[in-house]
């Protein structure tokens, strides 16, 4: 059941988008060569608790997970496309990081991604990580009143798919606010004027999710999903309200 929010609520999710835009940041500064991820998570979450909010990822169960999430935020290294799980693993030059971020703030919930590379990288993966954000926005900017779910899905893909890489399909956004993950499915792939109309209230997260290598993936015990290939990922994600004045990037 699709659940809309009203400006007042919208309002609330965009000062919860706040502070998380403000942890990632910090967090971001912070994945260097020799840095382990569970520090990361570690710091996200005094970051978020310092700001009088919650980590959200924490504890939430998922339909297809076996038991609830153990950490603050996802860390997903290079063939991990996401949901990876904060470790003693130490970052390395070369290696590309995907940070995942949900923040519970009064009650309110927001959900962001970056995918941050980790010194110097190779050219191609570098050119993986700048297509995988500029698709995330032509997404957004078909975030309209009076579109549909399929506008944005076609947008992305098809930049994605002219890029020369592959859209992960079977992973998508969602629908947030009121819980971690709600309806609507929000897919990276789509027709024009297909599926949803989309109307004001609506909060979805938009995430499309790519590699340079084949696009499927499988998941592991631990939940998280990596390439079948074990080729190269890249995440990125905002959080997004559909108004009748256009779409509001409330992660930002």
């Amino acid at each position: 059941m699709i659940r809309l929010k009203t400006p007042a609520e919208i309002k609330t999710l965009q000062e919860g988008g706040r502070i998380l835009a403000s942890v990632m940041k910090e967090v971001v500064k912070a994945a260097q060569p020799g840095t382990q991820t569970e520090f990361l998570d570690q710091l996200a979450k005094k970051l978020i608790l310092d700001k009088q909010a919650k980590p959200s990822f924490f504890g939430y169960q998922s339909s297809n997970a076996a038991q609830p999430y153990p950490a603050n935020i996802c860390t997903s290294v290079n063939e991990v496309v996401v949901h990876g799980l904060p470790s003693n693993y130490r970052l390395k030059e070369g290696d590309i990081l995907k940070l995942d971020f949900g923040v519970k703030y009064k009650n309110l919930f927001t959900d962001a991604a970056v995918t941050v590379p980790i010194g110097k990288i190779a050219p191609e993966i570098l050119k993986l990580i700048k297509i995988t954000k500029k698709s995330l926005f032509l997404g957004v900017s078909q975030a309209k009143t009076g579109n549909t779910l399929g506008d944005i899905g076609w947008a992305i893909y098809n930049f994605i798919e002219r890029s020369g890489f592959k859209m992960i399909k079977s992973l998508t956004g969602h629908g947030v606010g009121f819980d971690v993950h709600e309806d609507p499915v929000v897919l990276n792939y789509g027709k024009k004027g297909g599926g949803l109309k989309l109307e004001p209230g609506l909060v979805i997260a938009i995430e499309p999710m790519t590699t340079v290598g084949k696009d499927e993936v499988s998941q592991r015990k631990d939940g998280s999903f990596i390439t079948i290939d074990g080729a190269l990922s890249a995440h990125f994600e905002h959080t997004v309200a559909i108004t009748e004045k256009g779409p509001i990037i409330l992660t930002l």
